[in-house]
């Protein structure tokens, strides 16, 4: 990329830049931690308290941690982290494994019920792995912010297309939404593609998750209101 004066510069995601603000990330936990207390309570985790209270207490600790920007993290911030999603993640799949039983034992009739909690814990799962692929890629917020890490898990097309990009563009965790939501909707990538093996492991499994619900609470609501 060139700057105004012509001469060549790194891009800023591969430079040193200031963390990401927290809140979107906050936001984006508050909102899955409450769609499991909105799962219905036959598909929901038993205990039904459990995992949201456990999410909970690591988002307040992690954000009286480090509220604001996320320039460093420390050890247990990280851990506390990964912890936090791990157990949304046993949420989601927990709830879909319960979903795909109700749906074929034919155990709910109403399709607006089925129709409903198809699509709760689908942005769940939107959710849940936009947090996984946002905490890994190059390492997580911390360390893509102090680019002691240059080799990146997802090809944006901004890294490929420096010259349409702002020059102050970086991944933050609207990406990963973004990567999250248009991998759950075409069960493949788009615009962005993993590089690391994990990371394209972990398209697939959120691919199946998402196929799962679609196809079977189409297909119930379908055969309900026929």
């Amino acid at each position: 990329m060139s700057n105004h004066n012509g001469r060549v510069t790194e891009p800023l995601w591969r430079r040193p830049h200031p963390g990401e603000h927290r809140s979107p990330v906050a936001l984006a936990i508050a909102v899955a931690i409450a769609l499991q207390w909105v799962t219905p309570q036959q598909l929901a985790f038993d205990p039904r308290w459990l995992l949201p209270s456990v999410e909970i207490a690591l988002l307040l600790g992690v954000l009286a941690v480090n509220p604001f920007r996320i320039n460093e993290e420390t050890k247990a911030v990280r851990a506390a982290s990964l912890a936090l999603n791990a157990a949304a993640t046993v949420a989601v799949i927990w709830s879909t494994g319960r979903l795909v039983l109700v749906l074929v034992r034919g155990e709910t009739e109403q399709p607006g019920d089925v129709l409903v909690s198809g699509a709760v814990i689908w942005l769940t799962n939107v959710i849940v792995f936009a947090l996984w692929y946002w905490l890994l890629d190059r390492g997580g917020p911390a360390v893509r912010a102090s680019a002691t890490r240059l080799q990146p898990d997802f090809l944006f097309p901004q890294m490929t297309l420096p010259d349409l990009a702002h020059e102050k563009w970086r991944p933050v965790f609207v990406d990963y939404l973004y990567l999250a939501f248009t991998n759950s909707t075409a069960f493949s990538p788009t615009d962005t593609m993993p590089l690391a093996r994990w990371g394209k492991m972990a398209m697939t499994v959120q691919s199946c998750v998402s196929f799962l619900i679609v196809v079977l609470v189409i297909a119930r609501a379908v055969n309900a209101l026929n």
